[in-house]
């Protein structure tokens, strides 16, 4: 079993431990291959950390971070061979945990200082969980007030004051847009209204080449907004 507190490749490790324990039908002990080893099992040994593709948080939650460790499982002797046998026959079979026949490079044996030997790599993918954070306790009363809302009318002009039709006006609070007339007016219902905290109401504007935003005074009547030509 593993500790409350184990990390991420100590909890993978004494997993694929006991799996192996129960393919191979012995304990497999945990320790690189050596030159004169001829124990006649089942040798393991976390050999690499490979890089994944992570997923990109969003919000307050942080996404795990992800990686796979390889393992070396190779035979400590001709005895190791069945043992061996038994664990590529239950990995093909169950799927569980993949592994690769790609473990005879004499540059890997030569850096264990061991002659080469029937072996395994193991893939087994391994992430550390980023805690969630607690939210903040709620140290006041909940107070529920309801908004009225309101509605939002006005022109859009040019720098001498002609009418600019086909403008789109969009209040990006509530998503809420319209198009001004060929007058120029405009009309947006569903403003939030707060009186306990008054204040000006953004909106966007678009057409005609121009982006811009406009400050304006919901209490204003008939709102006039002039837009200037862009800069050449």
């Amino acid at each position: 079993m593993t500790h409350p507190d184990s990390g991420p490749i100590e909890t993978a490790t004494t997993e694929l431990v006991a799996w192996l324990t129960g393919a191979a039908g012995e304990a497999v002990p945990i320790g690189p291959p050596r030159a004169c080893d001829d124990t006649g099992g089942l040798t393991l040994w976390p050999m690499e950390l490979r890089p994944t593709r992570q997923t990109r948080s969003s919000g307050a939650v942080r996404e795990p971070y992800r990686f796979t460790i390889r393992y070396l499982l190779c035979v400590t002797g001709p005895a190791g061979l069945a043992r061996l046998d038994r664990v590529l026959t239950a990995a093909t079979r169950e799927g569980v945990y993949p592994v690769t026949l790609d473990a005879g490079d004499p540059p890997l044996w030569t850096a264990f200082g061991a002659t080469p030997r029937p072996a395994l790599l193991i893939d087994v993918p391994a992430q550390v969980d980023h805690p969630t954070p607690a939210a903040p306790p709620v140290l006041r009363p909940l107070r529920l007030r309801h908004l009225t809302v309101r509605s939002l009318s006005g022109r859009v002009v040019g720098p001498e004051e002609q009418p600019l039709a086909a403008m789109r006006v969009e209040l990006p609070a509530t998503g809420a847009a319209t198009r001004t007339d060929p007058q120029g007016r405009f009309r947006i219902a569903g403003v939030p209204d707060d009186p306990e905290h008054p204040g000006p109401v953004r909106l966007r504007l678009t057409g005609r080449g121009l982006v811009l935003t406009a400050d304006v005074d919901p209490a204003e009547p008939d709102i006039v907004i002039v837009c200037a030509p862009p800069n050449h």
